[in-house]
């Protein structure tokens, strides 16, 4: 999403969790829907601007001018620009972003409306070094780090490890209300990244005799998506309200792996400068297109105390790939149901259930990295079942559930640097568990939150290891990446003009590889945030200073995996600062960045 949108200009971003609505251009949603809305702009001329500076030379402009309304016409848009610059936090190496952001709205008397969205995101970062588990101890313990070199003569020098991306995003949903009870929705949505990533090569002899650093690349020609979902509505009744459309994707990316030597200055030239190009590698295209038509009815009864949603959608999708030694690709259908059901007992006590299908397939990225000489996974899917219970009154609000997951043929991805991953098929999985969430209105200032998830979820199959070709005994063994407890905390403050938030996370102990030989232990994270809110002063509407804080404590911790591996004892090429490459084992996490500070003037005018 960052690389689509700035922060500045999502009016709101929504996590609900349970069941998801069948016109929605997902292929999987069955741990819940995140929804995003971009900023609309406003019917009068202004804008907002902010400047963040920080920990690490993190320095940030941030600026949107708003149209207002352009005569009476209906039609208002914003422009916005931010530039980000920041060191990296472990090891050498610079980081800089440069984004612009797009709006047009156009509304009509009717209800109807049009809006467009368009993004550009330039990046030039370094590709972070995932410690491996030895790594990450050794930094713990001895304050040894991992992170790129500062030597232009050493192959892991920092230059050498950067990636350059490029991209376009473009979203234009139109709402059209038509006569006698119907709607018509189109959301067309297209995006285009371009962009190589280099890591380092090892050392090679030149022309001359010479030995030279050399430098590995993924040269990403293009990353092409291009979708639309059409829905027409009609209102049977009072009671219910249906949906029918179809939903058409169709994503391609095409990239290959040239090699080549570093530069005399240490850094890598680019694949596509041939004074320093050895060889231009494999080239691999992959993609998919998915057919989807949907229907959907929301009913409603009781005085609308009783809501029913039953939705179906039938997804056809061809997914492929192809290298220089053939191509594979296959045509798969997935039926995927969905139900929900809630129940107001009064204004304040609700019912609810949910149940629906889903399926998930790689990713065009994480087919581009399967040669043709290996199969593409199955589709995973997973049947939903949850039962729950909502209560608010004039102090508190809270939610509780329970769940059940039934998924076949799950999908995981294995990290493989250069930020690219590799998916590969554990077979089936079941995961049981309970949400909670509670939060208090707020009382003299004060506004608690709070809440818990237990997750037992479990490997039904025995996974091959093509790597040390045994069978793993991983049935029956804690799930990969799935802690039993997730808890959060949360305060937030407000007095006059002063804010404050406050805000405490803990993960459980959990598993990172198939054969649940290797895990991390659970962690606590932190984070504070507070400001001040200044009365308006001559343009500015509302200058506002907040500092926000993150790992106060100063932990060190791993937060994650990178991805997963079959077992403890799968190898890979380790670089560690200006130590020579040397081979490590099992997987490669991220960790906790030390304590960092970063204050923030805004306003709006």
């Amino acid at each position: 999403m960052t690389e689509d949108i700035d922060s500045e200009n999502l009016e709101e971003v929504s996590v609900a969790p349970g069941s998801a609505a069948r016109d929605l251009p997902v292929m999987s949603a069955a741990g819940g829907v995140m929804n995003s809305r971009t900023h609309l702009p406003s019917n009068k001329f202004g804008g907002m601007m902010d400047f963040s500076y920080g920990t690490n030379n993190l320095s940030r402009e941030f600026i949107r001018l708003e149209s207002g309304e352009i005569g009476n016409s209906g039609v208002k848009s914003f422009f916005s620009f931010s530039n980000t610059h920041a060191r990296s936090w472990m090891g050498a190496g610079i980081n800089q972003r440069k984004h612009i952001d797009f709006g047009v709205r156009k509304d009509w008397d009717n209800g109807s409306n049009a809006h467009l969205f368009l993004s550009w995101n330039s990046e030039d970062f370094v590709i972070d070094n995932y410690p491996t588990e030895q790594q990450f101890l050794n930094y713990k313990h001895n304050g040894i780090g991992w992170g790129r070199s500062s030597d232009s003569r050493n192959v892991n020098y920092w230059k050498n490890n950067n990636d350059h991306w490029n991209q376009v995003f473009l979203t234009a949903p139109i709402h059209v209300v038509l006569p006698k009870k119907f709607t018509f929705d189109l959301q067309p949505y297209f995006s285009f990244g371009q962009g190589w990533d280099a890591s380092p090569g090892g050392v090679g002899t030149d022309a001359s005799g010479a030995q030279r650093n050399m430098t590995s690349y993924f040269d990403e020609h293009g990353a092409r998506q291009v979708g639309a979902t059409a829905k027409l509505g009609y209102d049977i009744d009072r009671h219910n309200h249906i949906s029918l459309g179809y939903w058409y994707e169709n994503n391609v990316t095409d990239r290959n792996y040239p090699s080549g030597f570093v530069m005399d200055n240490g850094a890598a030239p680019g694949p596509n400068n041939a004074n320093y190009l050895i060889s231009k590698g494999d080239r691999q295209k992959a993609g998919y297109e998915i057919h989807s038509l949907f229907i959907q009815d929301t009913a409603r009864y009781l005085h609308d105390k009783l809501v029913i949603n039953a939705g179906f959608k039938f997804v056809m999708a061809n997914t492929w790939n192809k290298d220089y030694y053939g191509y594979q690709g296959n045509n798969r259908t997935a039926p995927l149901p969905q139900l929900s059901i809630s129940y107001n007992i009064d204004n304040q006590n609700q019912i609810y259930i949910n149940a629906e299908g889903d399926y998930r397939q790689p990713s065009t990225n994480d087919l581009g990295w399967l040669y043709t000489s290996m199969p593409i996974p199955k589709n995973q899917y997973s049947i939903k079942e949850e039962l729950g219970y909502r209560y608010h009154n004039k102090y508190l609000m809270l939610d509780m559930s329970f769940f059940n997951y039934n998924v076949t043929n799950r999908i995981v991805d294995q990290y493989l640097g250069m930020n690219s991953f590799r998916p590969f098929s554990i077979g089936n999985q079941t995961m049981r568990g309970f949400d909670f969430m509670i939060a208090g209105k707020s009382i003299h200032g004060f506004s608690p939150y709070a809440s818990i998830e237990y997750l037992h979820a479990t490997q039904d199959s025995n996974v091959f290891d093509p790597y040390q070709q045994i069978m793993l005994h991983s049935k029956g063994t804690q799930a990969v990446m799935a802690p039993r407890i997730i808890a959060n905390f949360g305060l937030t403050y407000t007095y006059k003009g002063f804010f404050a938030n406050g805000s405490v996370h803990y993960t459980g102990p959990q598993s990172v590889s198939v054969a649940n030989d290797q895990r991390i232990p659970g962690y606590v994270t932190n984070s504070l945030s507070l400001g001040y809110h200044f009365q308006p002063f001559s343009f500015l509407k509302s200058p506002t200073f907040k500092l926000n804080f993150t790992n106060l404590t100063g932990s060190i911790v791993r937060t994650g995996a990178m991805g997963a591996v079959y077992s403890a004892k799968d190898s890979s090429t380790v670089y560690s600062g200006s130590s020579p490459a040397y081979t490590g084992y099992g997987n490669s996490f991220m960790v906790e960045p030390r304590f960092s500070m970063t204050g923030t003037i805004s306003t709006s005018f």
